[in-house]
This record gives structure tokens, sequence and C-alpha cells, in this order.
């Protein structure tokens, strides 16, 4: 009898938990598809509302090695990150580099389309788990589950996207094409941004703009 009372007893306490739970997973859900309707619509001052600390503390270190790296430190960077500070470089004027921090950034690569649609067009997330004031959610890609996870943390009281916690996965990708291509990495990235803006790279890419 006692056993079943505290069953009983129990019980109000763990649905409340559950439907907390599954909550939350909805708001995690909600926090990605936001940012995703933001990114659809080159609407950069509603996107970073979903980016968490991380993501931003990123872009400010991406700031500062556009406007100060030479070329002997912007080749020990990853490929991801050397392909990040040649576009801005290359597409981007000195004024506007000169006024950004890793927010302003963020907005501006996504109003002027080098943020790309297609990174989450096709995209979504499914189950989610949460821990605390951290949640990692299952990506998914045209509705096949990708072996990787996206990361969330709740800050001020809102679920918000660890861009960051894709990266790894990006690089890997990145530096595939590169040896697929047969190119030197160096080649391949500025094939790449001809081909994307038209216009052929300068040895000014290589360059601080302070």
């Amino acid at each position: 009898m006692r056993k079943t009372l505290t069953i009983l007893t129990l019980l109000p306490a763990l649905i409340n938990v559950a439907f907390g739970q599954k909550g939350e997973q909805d708001l995690v859900r909600k926090a990605f598809d936001s940012y995703k309707s933001a990114i659809l619509n080159d609407n950069g001052d509603v996107a970073v509302k979903f980016v968490d600390s991380r993501t931003i503390k990123y872009y400010n270190g991406i700031v500062d090695l556009v406007k100060n790296a030479d070329s002997a430190k912007v080749e020990t960077l990853s490929i991801l990150d050397k392909l990040i500070v040649f576009t801005i470089r290359h597409r981007t004027s000195k004024e506007d580099i000169l006024s950004f921090d890793g927010k302003s950034l963020l907005i501006y690569a996504i109003k002027s389309g080098m943020v790309g649609k297609n990174s989450v067009v096709n995209n979504s997330i499914g189950d989610v788990t949460i821990d605390g004031n951290f949640a990692k959610g299952q990506f998914v890609v045209s509705g096949q589950k990708a072996p990787f996870n996206l990361h969330f943390y709740k800050e001020d009281q809102q679920w918000k996207i660890d861009l960051t916690s894709l990266f790894s996965v990006s690089t890997i990708a990145f530096k595939k094409m590169a040896d697929d291509s047969g190119q030197n990495e160096n080649d391949y990235l500025f094939g790449l941004l001809e081909m994307i803006t038209g216009t052929k790279p300068g040895p000014g890419i290589w360059q601080p703009i302070q």
C-alpha cells in the first residue's frame, strides 16, 4: 500500500517533468526554425537573435583575423577559417570591414548572401536531448538523419544555436573537396571565390586590412 501511495504521489511530478522536457525540446526546434526562416529571407538582424555567445565570439575572432592577420598567420588557419577570411576580404569594402565586430559581421554576411540559403533550406532538427542549459539536436538533411548534432545553449532564457558545433564537420567536408579537386588548398579556395563572385582574387587577399 505504501509503495502504491508513493507512486501515486510522484506521478504528477513525473508527468510535469515529461511535459516540461517536451516543451523545451519544441523550443529548441523552434529556435532553429526561426533562424532558418531568417536566413531564407536574408534577415541578418533577426537571425543573430538565435545564435549563441560562442558563435559571436568566433566571429569576433574572424573580424580580428580579417583586419590584422598577415599571410603567415592566414596560412596556419583551417581551410574553413581561411575561406571565411578570404571571402570577407574579397567581397567586402575596407570601410565596412573596419566597422565590424562579430555580431555586425554575421548580420552583414547573412544580408549579403555569404551565408547561403542551402545551408538551411532542406535541414531541420529531429530528436533533441536536453541537459540543463545545453541541448543537442539531431541534424536532419532532406529528411535523412545526419551523423552529427547541432548544439544549443539556453542564454537569457532563450535557446540559441551554437553554429561552431558544426564547424569541425564543415572543415572536414571542405578539406575533402579540396583534396578531390587535385589542387592545393589555396588554389581550390581562390577558384571557389572566383566561381562565386566572377572576380579572381588578387594578392591583396593575403594582406591585413588595417
